[in-house]
């Protein structure tokens, strides 16, 4: 049995995208950009937010706007995150039948660190033994570069034998194969099944509790 599982936020513990959507619309509409649907809002996400925004805004980091636009959208959606944001359904006991079994549970996710510290104590206090958002100004490279992953078994003793990822994306195969651990990959998330197997997915669940059932 593995001794840690190492948690991606949104698209697999947590369904942010409504959230996403609206604070980058939010932010587009405040210089009169065209708004995104839900749909190209879920195609954008997956690389953190400032890559989001410069898929969402007309001419990407090129527009002069960009910085600007980002930072509007970083400081409604602290604000905001939220107000539809929600764990999908089976999350909850699924995280607690690991803790019950004495597995260490950390997240690992692109979204910008403060966001990801508070939601994960909103939604999962008590579950959640660590967890990392997206540091870059700290020389710490995000995902799908293992940095972060790393460090959280670098904190705990552990080895990448000891260890699992669950994610919903691309990035989160990328990142397990660059930490030398294997992937699962859950098909409820931001991303299709025929596109994680496309991605290089080996392992494909479809709820939570097979995420249980699979370690134990």
């Amino acid at each position: 049995m593995k001794k840690i599982v190492i948690f991606d936020l949104d698209g697999t513990l947590l369904n942010t995208l409504d959230d996403l959507a609206d604070s980058t619309n939010y932010a587009l509409s405040k210089f009169g950009y065209p708004t995104r649907t839900i749909e190209e809002v879920r195609q954008f996400v997956g690389n953190g937010v400032a890559k989001l925004i410069e898929r969402a805004i007309p001419d990407g980091k090129n527009n002069p706007n960009f910085e600007k636009c980002l930072s509007i959208f970083k400081e409604n959606y602290a604000q905001n995150m939220y107000n539809k944001t929600a764990p999908y359904n089976g999350i909850i006991e699924m995280l607690s039948n690991l803790k019950s079994k004495g597995i260490k549970i950390a997240v690992v996710s692109n979204k910008f660190d403060l966001a990801v510290k508070e939601l994960c104590k909103k939604y999962f206090e008590g579950f959640i033994d660590f967890a990392a958002g997206e540091n870059e100004a700290l020389g710490i490279n995000k995902k799908p570069a293992p940095d972060t992953v790393l460090s959280v078994l670098r904190k705990f003793s552990f080895s990448p034998e000891d260890a699992i990822y669950v994610g919903d994306s691309d990035v989160d195969i990328m990142t397990a194969k660059n930490s030398h651990m294997p992937c699962i990959s859950v098909t409820w998330g931001f991303r299709d099944e025929k596109f994680l197997l496309e991605s290089g997915a080996t392992i494909l669940i479809n709820a939570p509790s097979e995420i249980y059932n699979h370690l134990t």
